[in-house]
């Protein structure tokens, strides 16, 4: 993720050179065709997030910019927008477009929103980040601010900062599946929780960055993002629609005991080892997030201090997902009950395989091929978008960084 707000307009003076700044875009093509030539090497889609201010006089421009067939194709775009200009949003106030002090243009608010607006439904890009709410609501609001994530948004990042995620499937951990007594093993969850928190502690330790800044991010904050993959396939195999009601209750009892466990575990942890080196017992209590934890949890963390600062984050899961033998990833809806997958080979060629859905081979396993597929059984394509954003609702109650989601 880079933040591309600090480089200077098009055609803004070059003192000392006399010349007229190339602006934020023409680098932005440099990235894209670097990352190009890199992935070129190797077998994974690159993948960045570029962001810049809704104040920077180009935002007009980077909001355009994947009109152009073929641009920045190696970029998601992300406006950051602040609560300054929700605000003139919703006041149809006018809105300054500057850099450095100098007021570049002025136009409604409205029509700026309306132009993102336009674009993410043509194009979808450019999304927004809300960053104000972002450093607002970060553990760390006391030590870092944060101006880029990572490409799929899920981990807000500082400046050198790593994306260290882990997943726990839900989907192993439902007993009597595709029953009335269907249930996920909540002690198990915890532990599994307990485990993947000093595991994911551990890998901060072992890990060899590139850069010695990116050692010190790392180490001196031992941010994490434990999260989740499974879920859908855990709400069908507990009869649960995604979405619905009893979904979102069931969600939001997982959630609150993967949260929980996560940050009494860091806080034992710390007990053992030491709280991240720039932890200010005071300050980190204060905050938006860390107060609205169970008492429970807030009483360790006082007594021990905490190990990690940042500990749960719902990224997409994509190929750990079907790793585990193709369950649903993240918090998504299965995709598609049965599908046919194009496989990138090491020469280059592709082979197509057939995947299936684990809870719908799990169910025919159990209730043989020809049962009938009860309602619960849905796919992104029968779901409307409400009830995607009621899943994301619940979830990101319980998450201290973010969550990627596709609708």
């Amino acid at each position: 993720g880079y933040d591309f707000s600090t480089l200077r307009p098009k055609g803004a003076r070059v003192h000392g050179v006399g010349a007229d700044a190339s602006g934020p875009l023409s680098f932005m093509d440099v990235w894209d065709a670097m990352c190009r030539t890199i992935m070129s090497a190797g077998y994974r889609r690159g993948a960045m997030m570029a962001t810049m201010r809704c104040d920077h006089p180009d935002i007009e421009a980077f909001i355009d910019a994947k009109r152009e067939p073929g641009r920045l194709r190696m970029f998601n775009l992300s406006v950051l927008v602040t609560d300054d200009f929700m605000r003139a949003v919703t006041e149809d106030a006018s809105w300054e477009l500057v850099f450095n002090g100098v007021s570049y243009k002025t136009l409604p608010a409205r029509e700026l929103w309306d132009k993102i607006m336009r674009a993410t439904y043509a194009y979808a890009e450019p999304g927004v980040i809300f960053i104000d709410r972002i450093n607002q609501r970060n553990n760390l609001h006391y030590c870092e601010s944060i101006q880029a994530t990572n490409p799929c948004g899920e981990q807000p990042l500082p400046p050198y900062g790593a994306c260290l995620l882990g997943s726990i499937n839900l989907a192993r951990l439902v007993r009597e599946p595709f029953t009335d007594a269907a249930v996920v093993d909540l002690d198990e969850l915890r532990d599994l929780a307990a485990v993947a928190v000093r595991f994911m502690d551990n890998v901060i330790d072992v890990s060899n960055f590139p850069l010695p800044q990116q050692a010190h991010e790392a180490r001196a904050k031992r941010r994490i993002g434990l999260g989740i993959t499974g879920l859908a396939d855990a709400l069908i195999m507990c009869q649960a629609r995604y979405g619905s009601e009893r979904a979102v209750r069931l969600t939001e009892t997982w959630m609150r005991a993967i949260r929980s466990a996560a940050y009494l575990a860091s806080a034992d942890l710390a007990g053992e080892k030491g709280a991240f080196p720039l932890y200010d017992a005071e300050k980190y209590l204060a905050g938006e997030t860390v107060s609205k934890l169970e008492p429970d949890v807030r009483d360790a963390i006082k007594a021990k201090g905490i190990r990690n600062a940042l500990l749960t984050s719902v990224a997409p899961t994509g190929t750990i997902s079907l790793f585990a033998d193709n369950a649903s990833s993240g918090i998504e809806p299965v995709f598609s009950p049965q599908y046919t997958r194009a496989v990138l080979m090491p020469d280059g060629t592709r082979r197509e395989e057939q995947v299936t859905d684990y809870a719908l081979r799990l169910f025919r396993r159990l209730k043989g091929e020809k049962a009938p597929l009860p309602e619960y059984f849905v796919d992104a394509q029968q779901l409307r978008p409400a009830d995607h954003l009621v899943m994301q609702a619940t979830v990101q109650r319980y998450v201290d960084s973010s969550i990627s989601k596709t609708i």
